[in-house]
């Protein structure tokens, strides 16, 4: 039997999430500043950026590059997207202010090939960032693709070709589908916008294989009702990262192991981990993600190619049948610091 699809609601102005969830109050953002216990970050880690990526995916093929937090470049044949680009110093207002960026972004801004399509998961300041909406749009004019609740934000700040999707729409752009799916979080840059405009992740449909793309998500029901809707995903954009402490995340950041779990719902043929490394805005460590996430895909038995970690700027050109991943040479020593 066909699963119904739940569009997005709203209660009293809010948006709701698809079930009950423990949404953090400011009296528990006050006691998660006050009890600090924030794991161990380096101040900077030098990285060299890449090389320029292709400008065009080889025919049949996928390439994903790690830019910096949630910030991928997908390519897939004549269509470029990047996933909530942030290239500002700080994820806060004006690009100034809050949590610092720890390392350049992988591939420098003047390098990234024509950009058609930029998806927006929700409106936090570390997926959307005003000074790199401008910049993109002034370069590359694409499209941009954004929640129910951000099409006058985005205009405001001079963007000509946005389109605002519910839970569930489609559009096709080219020769891909996008789909805007649910996921279990919350949004609002400011005290008083909580939940007034919409979350969510993304289904690209192609040819090639289909992409998801997580945003920012607690583990929750879309993850199975995305895995029963849509079959071949080649790849899955995961978070791996801002997940303790777990009483204050856990209905919002899934933990390295949940992302495992989602990992196994959506049926992946391969994921990449995002959402770690670049800014410190939980309590793990630095490193303590992929560490997390290594030991549960060994208590699973998955293998470790199956879920992987980027280092910045490394590229990843998906396999065509009986092939095996590939990856663009990097330094090593990149991955461990501050992929």
């Amino acid at each position: 039997m066909e699963r119904v699809l739940v569009r997005a609601r709203k209660k009293n102005g809010r948006y709701q999430n698809q079930v009950e969830t423990y949404q953090e109050s400011l009296g528990a953002l006050f006691r998660f500043i006050r009890e600090g216990g924030r794991g161990e970050w380096p101040k900077w880690v030098e990285i060299e950026c890449a090389p320029p990526p292709p400008e065009r995916a080889p025919e049949g093929r996928i390439l994903t590059s790690c830019i910096n937090h949630s910030t991928a470049l997908v390519q897939l044949g004549e269509v470029n997207l990047l996933t909530d680009p942030i290239y500002s110093l700080a994820c806060g207002p004006f690009g100034r202010v809050g949590p610092r960026r720890r390392h350049a972004p992988g591939i420098a801004f003047e390098d990234l090939p024509p950009i058609d399509l930029v998806l927006i998961s929700h409106d936090h300041y570390d997926h959307l960032d005003a000074p790199t909406v401008r910049r993109l749009e002034e370069r590359f004019a694409p499209l941009f693709l954004v929640p129910l609740g951000n099409e006058r934000r985005l205009r405001r700040w001079g963007i000509k070709n946005v389109v605002e999707l519910d839970w569930w729409d489609h559009l096709d752009h080219r020769d891909v589908r996008v789909h805007f799916a649910p996921a279990q979080h919350f949004s609002g840059r400011w005290l008083h916008d909580r939940d007034r405009s919409l979350w969510g992740s993304f289904v690209v449909e192609s040819a090639r294989g289909n992409v998801y793309f997580a945003g920012d998500t607690g583990l929750g029901p879309h993850f199975d009702e995305i895995g029963e809707r849509f079959e071949n995903f080649a790849l899955s954009l995961i978070p791996i990262g801002a997940y303790l402490p777990r009483w204050f995340m856990r209905t919002v950041h899934i933990d390295p192991a949940e992302a495992v779990e989602a990992h196994k719902r959506l049926r992946s043929a391969l994921s990449v981990g995002i959402h770690h490394g670049t800014f410190p805005l939980a309590n793990d460590a630095h490193a303590e993600p992929i560490r997390d996430l290594h030991a549960a895909l060994d208590a699973e038995g998955i293998p470790r190619d199956a879920f992987r970690v980027l280092a910045p700027g490394e590229l990843l050109e998906l396999p065509v049948s009986g092939e095996s991943a590939r990856l663009s040479t990097v330094d090593e020593s990149a991955r461990g610091e501050s992929s």
